[in-house]
């Protein structure tokens, strides 16, 4: 059994730990009870989009073989722009499917199209907005800029995303999306750019949680009466 010295080393330790870890531990209580709590589908938006919407086909388009691509084509996507078809080529540019020529962006109606695909019908649309640029803690940060932003007529302040060089629908983002975000800053602890959960800050506090759960044990061993009396009865024994 440790002295009564070593007992009250401990239970400071322990004491000033929690004080120390005490609000990290309520944010990774409150945004853990928050993720468990919710339904990914509804944080994805998938309430907001059209589901069931399929690429329509098209006929009489020109072999990617045709297009004037200097570096040859390494990769390549169909999009559907405005009813006409284009090729996005080694993700770095468009061309119309049909006659080939190149295409550098699109136009705000073009993006109101694609979105109408991808977005329920019943929702109106109340802004677009052009953004060329995003900090590390925007709902839109690492995804391919410039984009348009357009924005609905909702309680949710709901947003999607269509990046206007390759005519792409990128994501969608509400109020829900944006407090599971910024809850996910929090367990994380990447406080810079919300999403890398190896940060040192993380790792650290992890270790000192541990620690803290482990002084708890053993500050209940050095105090605890059942214990003393079952040491004693062992002594007497001997």
């Amino acid at each position: 059994m440790v002295n009564r010295k070593t007992a009250l080393k401990i239970r400071n330790a322990h004491r000033y730990l929690g004080l120390f870890l005490g609000v990290q531990f309520l944010y990774w209580t409150i945004s853990g009870m928050y993720f468990s709590w919710t339904n990914i589908d509804d944080i994805h938006g998938d309430h907001f989009k059209n589901l069931d919407y399929q690429p329509q086909a098209f006929n009489d388009m020109i072999s990617p073989t045709q297009l004037n691509v200097s570096n040859g084509i390494n990769t390549i996507e169909l999009r559907d722009i405005d009813n006409t078809p284009y090729y996005w080529v080694n993700k770095e540019q468009l061309y119309n499917a049909i006659d080939g020529n190149p295409k550098n962006s699109i136009t705000k109606d073009e993006a109101l199209y694609i979105a109408k695909n991808y977005m329920k019908s019943d929702l109106v649309v109340e802004n677009v907005e052009q953004i060329n640029e995003t900090g590390n803690h925007h709902e839109y940060r690492e995804k391919l800029l410039p984009a348009y932003v357009i924005s609905y007529k909702t309680d949710e302040a709901l947003k999607a995303y269509v990046s206007i060089k390759d005519g792409k629908f990128q994501t969608v983002r509400h109020r829900s999306w944006r407090w599971f975000d910024f809850l996910w800053m929090t367990h994380t602890m990447d406080y810079d750019g919300r999403d890398n959960f190896n940060t040192t800050v993380l790792r650290a506090f992890s270790l000192l949680g541990l620690i803290t759960v482990l002084s708890g044990f053993l500050l209940w061993y050095t105090s605890s009466p059942s214990v003393r009396k079952l040491l004693k009865r062992k002594k007497t024994k001997k």
